[in-house]
């Protein structure tokens, strides 16, 4: 091979490779949905796309459901989620431990109805926000209604930590216990009570299988493209 095929062959395998190894731009999936019921799409930038049963979920994208929408996303720790019409969450950080659960997970709820069932992470692994609260679980069941002025947090099962942004926390620890917090004139207070004004049974019925609680089957992360891991052999040429 002459110099200046190796010099074009090295300059193509170069072009390849910056195509390939991009880590900025990797789409990790990090779940998958398992019930859809009318429109739920995914969103980036102004741009939507329709989710079916059975396509991923992957990290740093919004999903939204429509007006008599719902939805079920099974993460790959085997964590489930539940949406109710009209909701967006916003699937902020993942970081994977191993296959199946999580170092770090965070959740925005935007706005809706929301059920959320812990999986096998570290229960200090997760952390789900409103724009009016963060709440922390310990093997968890927990209907979380996410409005404008409101956040109601309603505990079905085993723990949780609730607290505004300004600071005030309260710990829900019996099934029923309730945190509601409301921001009005630029102030945000939180009442508890064992007497919740709304839960998220009454969605469930919205779809089949919309309050079932699954298993992640065959959860191995899949990541495209391909990210760069210092191995390949290309970088020293292409100056890397």
């Amino acid at each position: 091979m002459n110099w200046r095929h190796g010099f074009f062959s090295i300059s193509a395998l170069c072009l390849v490779a910056g195509l390939t190894a991009s880590p900025a731009h990797a789409e990790v999936r990090i779940g998958e949905a398992a019930v859809i019921k009318n429109e739920v799409v995914r969103v980036k930038g102004s741009a939507t796309s329709r989710i079916n049963v059975g396509d991923g979920v992957l990290r740093d994208e919004i999903v939204r459901t429509g007006l008599d929408s719902a939805a079920r996303l099974v993460m790959a720790d085997s964590t489930n989620l539940s949406l109710g019409p009209s909701a967006t969450i916003k699937l902020d950080r993942t970081v994977f431990n191993d296959e199946h659960t999580y170092r770090d997970i965070a959740i925005r709820l935007t706005t809706g109805a929301f059920r959320f069932v812990t999986g096998h992470s570290a229960k200090a692994a997760y952390k789900i926000t409103t724009s009016l609260a963060t709440i922390g679980v310990r093997g968890t069941t927990l209907d979380i209604l996410s409005q404008r002025a409101r956040t109601t947090v309603v505990l079905q099962d085993g723990a949780s930590r609730v607290c505004t942004i300004s600071g005030q926390c309260t710990e829900l620890t019996q099934p029923g216990d309730t945190a509601v917090i409301t921001s009005a004139g630029g102030n945000v207070t939180m009442q508890k009570t064992n007497n919740p004004p709304w839960t998220f049974a009454a969605t469930c019925t919205a779809a089949a299988g919309l309050c079932s609680a699954t298993q992640y089957a065959n959860a191995t992360p899949t990541i495209t493209p391909p990210i760069d891991d210092g191995s390949d052999p290309t970088g020293m040429l292409c100056g890397r």
